[in-house]
């Protein structure tokens, strides 16, 4: 149920991410929440989820407004403000996390399961605190929803028309940390930002509607994390998170290459299917050249005649006869009456782009 509640919400909040070119922000706010669990811990000596995820959500807003108040306030950009508060908060997690386990209470941390995840630590009061904080998001995103939408697609505009869109962004933000530090516990700090993008790159290769992008990510999210889960606990030696993330890599793999617009597959077929089409145009107009210098348009011509054009194939000439555009009869073509108007039209056409 958590892993499945947090997969729903990282898709869903994972395609605003996406949409706006900030697919880097969660791999940074991720890495960033590190000292903030190894602090909280320094403070209260204690292992309480509820506090180090405090502590990992403050250091992650910091991170978060640490990469804004670098990229207007300097002339970086933000691709390189996201790689030095990464590498900058998270090689200063782990500098704390070494310090930690030279302390007398070091057994008693485990904090080093942040790093990769540990889904079987999760209670049920976990799983009803992101259950609650996935509704609030839910509740947000409906509510601000033109808001969030015009934002993604026309800034400027939505400037024009009056909105804070300083809030708004800033909202959105807000609960993509939120959301990253709810997963940590379960798929760790290295992997979160797979688990926040990969459902929502998987969506956007299925449809160009807002809308269903977002229910989209939120399913594929939500299957990443019950199967994710279900095929660790069978093998029982296996993570569960980067089992989930694995299941979630799986769909963006599946969507890229089988989605029907996007797809690297049917891609493929409509390339060949344009280029097999302009081949049949190309031999029609070849023919009709010939066919429209004898006062019978169907008097018939050898086919070797034909093996002199570039763009002859047995394909083409196949498929014009199935067009019913040209007849065979032994080793000899003749043109119908629909082929040569289809080609006379043709031909108009590129003398007018042509001229155009």
């Amino acid at each position: 149920m958590g892993t499945a509640i947090l997969g729903a919400i990282c898709g869903m909040l994972g395609s605003f991410a996406v949409l706006r070119k900030q697919s880097l922000l969660g791999d940074a706010i991720s890495h960033a929440a590190l000292p903030g669990i190894a602090i909280a811990f320094l403070i209260t000596g204690v292992k309480d989820s509820n506090l180090l995820l405090l502590g990992a959500l403050i250091s992650g807003l910091i991170g978060t407004f640490w990469i804004r108040g670098i990229t207007q306030k300097t002339h970086l950009k933000s691709d390189t403000a996201l790689g030095l508060t990464l590498s900058l908060f998270f090689g200063f997690g782990m500098l704390l996390l070494t310090f930690i386990q030279k302390q007398p209470n070091a057994s008693q941390a485990g904090l080093d399961t942040y790093l990769f995840g540990q889904a079987a630590t999760l209670l049920e009061k976990d799983v009803w605190l992101i259950a609650i904080v996935a509704g609030i998001a839910l509740l947000i995103v409906f509510v601000f929803w033109k808001e969030f939408k015009i934002l993604l697609f026309d800034p400027e505009y939505t400037k024009t028309l009056g909105f804070n869109t300083r809030f708004i962004d800033i909202l959105i933000t807000t609960f993509i940390v939120i959301t990253i530090v709810l997963g940590l516990q379960t798929v760790g700090v290295i992997l979160m930002s797979a688990m926040l993008l990969a459902p929502a790159a998987a969506a956007r290769q299925w449809t160009n509607s807002l809308g269903i992008m977002v229910l989209l990510a939120a399913i594929f999210g939500a299957f990443s994390g019950v199967v994710g889960t279900g095929i660790s606990t069978i093998e029982g030696n296996l993570s569960t998170g980067p089992v989930i993330v694995l299941v979630a890599a799986s769909i963006v793999l599946f969507s890229f290459i089988f989605s029907p617009n996007r797809g690297l597959l049917f891609r493929e077929i409509r390339f060949r299917k344009n280029r097999n089409n302009i081949k049949m145009q190309k031999t029609l107009a070849f023919m009709y050249g010939i066919a429209k210098t004898h006062e019978n348009i169907s008097h018939p011509h050898a086919i070797k005649i034909l093996n002199g054009f570039q763009g002859f194939s047995k394909k083409s000439l196949q498929e014009l006869v199935d067009l019913n555009y040209v007849k065979i009869s032994g080793q000899q073509w003749s043109m119908t009456q629909e082929g040569f108007n289809t080609a006379a039209n043709l031909y108009d056409q590129q003398i007018t782009n042509l001229h155009e």
